[in-house]
């Protein structure tokens, strides 16, 4: 009873942007319910049948089981298109909005202390979920997935050494074999989403214990959480959020048609579609294949073909290595060890905002290079000129991106600044009697103020003379990191305020009673939340 006191009277913040993560979740379960339905019809064999099915055109054609038993959903089944249209859509949508909820978490600076690790949880949801949909968008044994499915094979054979031996296990053999729409469909409708249930239970667990972020407004400090509470106000209106998706989500299966794969015939290994483009969440790899250059190494009598093993494994295993590892490099640059339960405006942290959008305009690039032959049949120009239009845009754009963002946010920063000095115009010009003029001011609003002046200025330390190398290093990457930051300007009385509302929560740690623990492992875990959350202060 207590516990479920404590959750029931849990405060969730008001604001749209904690919706996102809702949105993966309630997606996520729109994708388990229509997945249950269409695994029911669907058969995951590459055995080759001759169609006899209501589609007409495609009667008599060759083809594999798979394709079939998917024809046989879309226009046999009561509702299977339908279904498998939300399905679709539902992929999409909550692959998208894990992607927007990591940017609002990274540019809010809602990973720190200490939810580094439910950062970690929700990246690798991010890269699940990437597999996931790779996954089940192959299934159908079209041409579509089938082009994918052969980059796939060839970005296997691209690893030195092993390559070989990584797509004969793969595909069963010489491609395509006659096992990987059967293993594709056992990793898509069973290991995949059972870890993603299993990390959506350890994410939500550690929300509920760490307490949610909420933004600077009065009231709000670093060691409480203003909101609704969690019963009557925020499950009635999450429950709507979750209607109106499920809503949302049936309207575009019904208006707008997806993945219409009956236009695309069943695969064949010697054909291969033209304008064949994946989904936006595997675009950014095939932009990285079309960039790169052809280049092939001989090494001790193996090839190695860096124009695939680069761009599909070195590249994103760079993009995720550095969203698995940012949280703990921009600790480390942190002279302030403590927590953090404030979001932070990202205008104040320059360089974390210059960095997001620099990793952002990579990405896009890539996804704009991975449909350049459509983009340049639409436009009328050369696919080889926009091709090295886009090969130097990897390289150029990031880091002007950055430029740009940073000096933008310490603009932002400046005219905060001078808000708070001078208040905002209200339009009314008066002459003074020497016949001057003067612009007539109002003074920022309370809410406007405290959101302005309560932000984290971590100041760089400088290292002793005898200090190791490694403390140079940081002190020097610390002073880059937050150097040229316009400090707002606030009063004394003011300033012991915003450090009170900033000090860090406390938790005390009771000695533990003599003897041997008592519950083992599992009671030490309990009792250790248990005081953690006890010492976390109240919310409102």
């Amino acid at each position: 009873m207590e516990a479920g006191k404590e959750l029931l009277r849990k405060a969730f913040p008001d604001h749209w942007s904690f919706l996102l993560g809702e949105l993966a979740l309630y997606s996520f379960v729109v994708l388990l319910l229509t997945g249950v339905f269409l695994t029911l019809f669907f058969d995951p064999s590459m055995s080759e049948i001759d169609y006899h099915g209501s589609y007409l055109p495609l009667r008599g054609v060759r083809m594999s089981e798979a394709y079939a038993s998917t024809l046989r959903i879309s226009f046999e089944v009561r509702g299977g298109l339908l279904v498998r249209q939300i399905h679709h859509w539902a992929a999409l949508l909550f692959i998208t909005s894990i992607c927007v909820h990591l940017l609002r978490v990274f540019f809010t600076g809602a990973f720190r202390r200490p939810r580094e690790l439910n950062w970690v949880i929700g990246v690798t949801m991010f890269s699940l979920a990437l597999l996931e949909g790779f996954s089940g968008y192959s299934l159908p044994d079209d041409t579509l997935s089938g082009t994918g499915l052969r980059i796939a094979e060839g970005v296997l054979l691209s690893v030195p050494v092993v390559g070989s031996y990584l797509g004969f296990f793969a595909f069963g053999g010489e491609y395509p074999g006659h096992v990987i729409v059967p293993r594709l469909f056992t990793l898509h409708i069973l290991l995949v989403p059972g870890v993603l249930l299993a990390l959506v239970g350890a994410h939500l667990t550690l929300v509920v214990v760490l307490k949610h972020t909420q933004w600077a407004k009065p009231g709000r400090t670093n060691r409480n959480v203003v909101g609704h509470p969690f019963f009557p106000q925020f499950l009635v209106r999450t429950t709507g959020l979750a209607f109106t998706i499920a809503g949302i989500l049936a309207l575009s299966a019904v208006f707008a048609e997806i993945n219409p794969i009956w236009r695309y015939s069943s695969y064949r290994p010697d054909i291969v579609g033209a304008g064949a483009q994946p989904d936006w969440y595997i675009g950014f790899i095939e932009g990285a294949l079309r960039l790169m250059p052809a280049a092939e190494t001989g090494l001790a009598g193996h090839t190695v073909s860096w124009n695939a093993f680069v761009p599909a494994l070195v590249v994103p295993g760079l993009l995720f290595g550095a969203l698995f590892g940012y949280p703990f490099l921009e600790r480390w640059l942190t002279p302030d060890g403590g927590e953090h339960h404030l979001c932070d405006r990202p205008r104040n942290k320059q360089t974390r905002t210059g960095l997001g959008v620099a990793g952002i305009v990579f990405y896009a690039v890539l996804l704009i290079a991975g449909g350049n032959d459509v983009i340049a049949y639409g436009f009328g120009v050369s696919v080889n000129a926009l091709t090295w239009v886009l090969r130097v845009s990897v390289f150029v754009l990031p880091p002007l991106s950055f430029m740009v963002t940073r000096r933008l946010c310490l603009a932002l920063q400046a005219r905060d600044r001078a808000r708070l000095l001078e208040g905002d115009e209200t339009g009314r010009i008066v002459q003074s009697s020497y016949g001057g003029f003067v612009g007539g001011h109002r003074p920022v609003s309370a809410a406007e103020r405290y959101a302005m002046v309560v932000r984290e200025e971590p100041l760089p330390q400088s290292p002793p003379v005898d200090a190791p190398r490694t403390e140079r290093v940081r002190a020097a990457l610390g002073s880059w990191y937050y150097g040229d930051g316009v400090a707002v300007t606030t009063l004394e009385q003011e300033e012991r305020r915003v450090e009170a509302v900033l000090t860090a929560p406390e938790h005390p740690r009771p000695e533990e009673p003599a003897g041997p623990p008592r519950g083992g492992v599992l009671g030490r875990l309990l009792r250790r939340v248990s005081r953690r959350r006890r010492g976390r202060g109240t919310g409102r």
